[in-house]
């Protein structure tokens, strides 16, 4: 069997890993590796230290189907829709311009359960707190190392984190890029911006009818009742993104300074809401593709063998079809070469 290592428990990671269980069980020994303390990615849901507070996403906030990928991923919906993951979305989002035919879901137990499911049914060996920071190619394998001096040996290796962050790892993966790889890659650009997820007491009532509304506004982009997706019960949360212009400007800003300012422009926008018991400020440097990959080819295979291939959003486009689209075309070449 072949000892494959997927880089990156985000979403694009644990699709890849399930398929690769369900299509090629008998070949492959699955392992997840992610630098954070838990799996998710951009699909994470925070919560607080209360148990009485409810959830809050942080990252995607839902899922929008055109007609086009629920016919071409018409298993992926149907599974986790049939699990109860998703659910349909028709509540108040004031702003969104809704294609002819698409559609709305929601995470019901956040978006991060989407992502556990993948993984959980890979049965895939998750490590998290596993950062990579080396690849060394040895013969028909390739040598990983962590940030922490640990090294051990794949066959093939799967590269689902943000491109730039593929472009900083050290030994030989330089040395195998094309020229026209390297150049593809560092044309990838990603934007920037903050969420900062607020958590309220069971008592509180948010007297605003939306769900989510889009706002025009220099620093804040996005609010949204995020509890509001969730079963009753627990004390509501609210989850506020930034625009790109303050996530670009405030980048490298002390987190503090820059919640502040932002909890400062929610009070202005929402003069009602009560105060909370938990902020939590989260910074995503590499938060949406807006330039990805050119002809969106779902991957890119750096070496043959030992076999390295890159994938996630910046291969196809930035959002939840666009990783599991890019998942199923790694394990489409995992398939021919093994």
């Amino acid at each position: 069997m072949s000892r494959v290592l997927v880089v990156g428990a985000g979403l694009t990671g644990s699709v890849c890993a399930c398929l690769l269980r369900r299509e090629m069980a008998s070949k492959v020994h699955i392992v997840v590796w992610d630098k954070a303390r838990g799996p998710g990615g951009r699909m994470s849901t925070s919560r607080h230290s209360d148990s009485s507070c409810q959830s809050a996403d942080l990252g995607a906030q839902y899922i929008t189907a055109t007609p086009g990928y629920t016919h071409t991923h018409h298993s992926v919906y149907s599974e986790l829709l049939s699990l109860g993951l998703l659910q349909s979305f028709d509540s108040i989002i004031e702003g969104q311009k809704l294609s002819d035919g698409s559609r709305n879901y929601m995470t019901p137990r956040g978006t991060s359960s989407v992502v556990r499911h993948f993984l959980s049914e890979s049965g895939a060996d998750l490590v998290c707190e596993r950062h990579v920071t080396s690849l060394y190619r040895r013969g028909a394998s390739w040598e990983v190392e962590t940030k922490l001096g640990d090294r051990e040996r794949f066959d093939v290796v799967v590269l689902t984190m943000p491109v730039p962050q593929i472009l900083q790892l050290q030994g030989d993966v330089g040395n195998v890029l094309s020229v026209q790889q390297k150049q593809q890659l560092d044309g990838v650009v990603y934007s920037s911006r903050f969420a900062v997820a607020l958590f309220f007491p069971p008592d509180v009532v948010f007297s605003f009818s939306w769900s989510a509304r889009y706002v025009d506004g220099s620093i804040i982009r996005y609010v949204a009742a995020d509890s509001r997706k969730r079963n009753a019960g627990l004390g509501p949360s609210l989850v506020v993104h930034t625009s790109v212009s303050f996530g670009l400007e405030n980048l490298e800003k002390d987190k503090e300074e820059v919640q502040a300012l932002i909890l400062e422009e929610l009070y202005k926008l929402l003069p009602e809401l009560p105060q909370p018991v938990g902020v939590k400020c989260q910074k995503w440097r590499y938060s949406q593709v807006l330039t990805s990959v050119p002809d969106c080819p779902g991957h890119m295979t750096i070496l043959d063998r030992p076999l390295l291939v890159c994938a996630g959003d910046a291969f196809s486009h930035s959002n939840f079809d666009g990783c599991v689209a890019s998942a199923r075309s790694v394990v489409a070449a995992l398939k021919a070469a093994l």
